[in-house]
């Protein structure tokens, strides 16, 4: 049988674990052409939400865009990916994208190809007008004139918002916050995965997007919800699993849907047909993913001075989330002073080993926590 627990890439409608409130707040957001700023720790589903919730808008009354902006370097780079992604909500057939294309982004020189796969391939020339302004303002201005030419409402999502940091200017942010405040019939949703980044972007009053949309933080899945979810799994499997054990999970896991429905799908892979899932079979589950990425922690791990090893531990360690500045916690795990603290704390948010926690701090990897506890690291 195949494996009825699902992570990593983007998953459909069957594999989503309750969800049903976010799901029905982000397609009134796009209904109601509002602006919104969703974000959360990596793979807490975010692009799979949203893309779900695009194919539940009426086809005949809204257009969907999708872009991903991972990517992009710039304000180039940024332009062709939306152009792109507007031009093939328009079309499904290479006519019909290259005319959508050449009728709102002419200046971008679109082009048509065919794939191995016989499928349409539109790709963009930038102009050189897109990193002095003209060129990029056209970009944002099309989906309000696609709004009011074909009577359709437009939603475009821009995922992995937080890219557009990097790109060297806040060009990108300057015109968007110009343009899009005057789009009454065009939603915008911002995903990021970077939470300090995404905050700092429309929280900071020195950033052009500042206020300019609502903030929508993505959570955890709480085990109350995880408990029919995979007890109903695990039953049309013709295997069985207890709550004690489902609770069990998602206490190791924090009922984040990467890691619980990777755990899930350990523990079932191991369970015989037939037969009840034991504390046994959880504790080889586990062994095995840990196994399996035993070399990656390893390597990582040593990546790390003794002072960011110093604090991961005491972090892992913690059994509640831990004042990480305070006195006791620098105290006891030898990390010398405050300020050393904070240099250890930017490090490794910058390299997404850790997250914010509401006032505190976690490490993003729920199995890389377990496994720091249990390597016996020996961290003086």
């Amino acid at each position: 049988m195949i494996n009825p627990f699902r992570y990593g890439g983007v998953v459909g409608k069957d594999a989503f674990c309750n969800r049903k409130r976010e799901l029905a707040d982000l397609i009134r957001a796009m209904q109601n052409g509002e602006r919104l700023f969703l974000y959360s720790e990596r793979r807490m589903g975010k692009t799979s939400l949203v893309r779900l919730a695009l194919t539940k808008l009426p086809k005949k009354r809204f257009l969907g865009a999708y872009v991903d902006l991972w990517a992009t370097d710039g304000e180039a780079s940024f332009a062709t990916s939306t152009a792109k992604a507007i031009s093939e909500g328009l079309g499904t057939t290479a006519d019909k994208m290259l005319r959508a294309a050449r009728q709102f982004f002419h200046s971008l020189a679109p082009t048509v190809s065919i794939d191995a796969s016989g499928n349409p391939q539109l790709s963009f020339t930038a102009a050189r007008s897109i990193s002095s302004g003209p060129g990029l303002r056209e970009v944002l201005e099309a989906p309000a004139k696609i709004a009011a030419r074909r009577s359709r409402r437009v939603a475009v999502v821009f995922d992995e918002f937080q890219r557009i940091l990097e790109y060297g200017s806040d060009l990108t942010e300057r015109t968007l916050r110009s343009v899009i405040q005057n789009q009454r019939d065009v939603s915008y949703i911002f995903l990021g995965s970077r939470k300090h980044l995404v905050q700092r972007m429309f929280l900071d009053k020195s950033r052009p997007l500042y206020r300019a949309g609502a903030h929508y933080p993505l959570g955890p899945i709480d085990s109350k919800d995880w408990l029919p979810f995979i007890q109903g799994r695990f039953r049309k499997s013709n295997k069985q699993i207890d709550a004690e054990l489902i609770s069990e999970i998602c206490n190791m896991t924090g009922g984040h849907p990467f890691y619980t429905q990777h755990f899930c799908h350990a523990v079932w892979e191991i369970c015989e047909s037939g037969k009840r899932a034991t504390s046994s079979t959880l504790e080889s589950a586990l062994n095995l993913l840990l196994e399996r990425e035993s070399y990656a922690y390893t390597a990582l791990w040593e990546s790390f001075t003794m002072n960011q090893r110093r604090f991961l531990t005491g972090l892992a360690s913690s059994p509640e989330r831990p004042e990480v500045y305070g006195g006791d916690f620098v105290s006891r795990h030898n990390l010398r002073s405050h300020s050393a603290v904070q240099r250890v704390v930017n490090t490794l948010l910058e390299r997404d080993v850790i997250d914010h926690d509401n006032s505190s701090l976690l490490i993003s990897d729920r199995f890389f926590k377990i496994w720091i506890r249990q390597a016996g690291t020996g961290t003086p």
